[in-house]
């Protein structure tokens, strides 16, 4: 006789939010500082989502920064590069633990992601076979250091064009493919290597299974682990697995108990979280304020945050000015598990300079430990000095 299916879970707000920020490594450090806790956080975290911009760290690095003692800007490439992790679609772009790199190799034979086939209807095969052969002979390369291949027609997503070098989409084609990772980011690029190099240690490893089935049964898990509630409603959170959401497997995994079921008072909304997660331990805030990324996971539910924290936050880096309530690269603040403000900051020459700053209304922000933060952040962005307004702005 088939399971049924168990009840939600009804969690209180209060519960679900300290749930939440412990389960995502914000409450107090749990990892050693340096290249063990990146590591480790990595593990934890299982994606840690990537963007080029780099204003006060890139994304990659507020993520390590607020979590992980003992790291400057640019160290979370550097502990995790090469063996570590690798870059794939996951959350949008992420880095990945290596052990997710077999899972991800069995699913590119099946599914090829981010218009694969448009890219192979441009690109001669000759191309592709000539850059993995030099990668094979010499990497770990950057695309600049590849032979030139000529050009291609480039991609065009409404109006953004794609690359028109022959040779760097030979790259984004071998990345997906996993027939190539990358192993590296420097100033010049990233760096791409073969698997059985930057990754020996799980480079011919089997996922244990051969079917479309199994990597989103496997994926799901996963994503369930990164988001710690991940709403069965529509939106960002779902990314790369939007497919799955409609599907039968998020509730065969809950009949299964794999996951299990929550719902939050005075919302129609459901989430997915890891079976058992009620019997983890719940860290308990330190007094540490953190600079959070704008694509930590922490955020990437934009209504559960309101829900769970009273603040709203839209990521408005690619609105156009007229059109921003806040600013271009906005951080929200979170002091003892609370988001209590949000500020915009940029790097120049040896100053971290916060441009704007906003209070959350009724919210109190601890000036003191904000300016503890910001001595920490500057030091790891290489900067001497802070300049801050004292005022509430906004």
């Amino acid at each position: 006789m088939p399971k049924t299916t168990p009840p939600a879970v009804t969690l209180p707000a209060e519960q679900a939010r300290a749930f939440l920020v412990s389960h995502l490594a914000l409450a107090a450090p749990v990892h050693p500082p340096g290249a063990e806790g990146v590591r480790a956080l990595l593990r934890h975290l299982r994606h840690i989502q990537l963007d080029p911009l780099d204003v006060i760290g890139t994304n990659a690095d507020l993520v390590a920064l607020a979590r992980v003692d003992g790291l400057v800007r640019g160290d979370v490439y550097r502990h995790l590069y090469p063996g570590h992790a690798f870059e794939h679609w996951a959350k949008e772009r992420c880095l990945l633990p290596a052990d997710a790199f077999p899972h991800y190799r069995e699913r590119s034979l099946e599914a090829p992601w981010w218009r694969h086939a448009t890219r192979l209807e441009r690109l001669p095969a000759t191309v592709l076979g000539a850059v993995l052969e030099e990668l094979e002979a010499h990497g770990p390369l950057t695309a600049a250091e590849l032979t030139d291949h000529g050009a291609v027609d480039p991609l065009d997503w409404s109006g953004w064009k794609g690359t028109a070098k022959a040779t760097t989409m030979a790259l984004e084609v071998l990345w997906t493919r996993c027939d190539i990772v990358v192993c590296g980011r420097t100033p010049g690029g990233k760096r791409y290597d073969v698997p059985r190099r930057a990754l020996p240690e799980v480079a011919h490893v089997s996922p244990g299974y051969t079917t479309e089935e199994g990597f989103m049964r496997w994926a799901l898990g996963e994503r369930v682990e990164a988001a710690g509630l991940l709403s069965r409603a529509a939106g960002a959170h779902w990314s790369m697995l939007s497919p799955v959401r409609g599907s039968a497997l998020p509730e065969a995994l809950v009949r299964e108990g794999v996951l299990e079921e929550v719902v939050l008072p005075d919302s129609p909304r459901r989430y997915l979280t890891p079976a058992g997660f009620r019997s983890r331990p719940v860290t308990a805030p330190d007094e540490r304020m953190r600079i959070v990324g704008p694509l930590d996971p922490l955020l990437w539910d934009r209504t559960l945050v309101k829900q769970l924290f009273g603040f709203e936050y839209v990521w408005e880096v690619y609105k156009p000015g007229e059109q921003r309530r806040w600013g271009w690269y906005v951080c929200p603040l979170l002091h003892r598990g609370q988001l209590v403000g949000r500020l915009e900051a940029r790097v120049k020459e040896d100053v971290l300079s916060v441009e704007k700053l906003w209070r959350e209304k009724g919210v109190k922000l601890d000036d003191a430990a904000l300016d503890e933060a910001l001595a920490r952040h500057a030091r790891a962005c290489g900067a001497r000095k802070v300049r801050r307004p004292r005022a509430r702005v906004g």
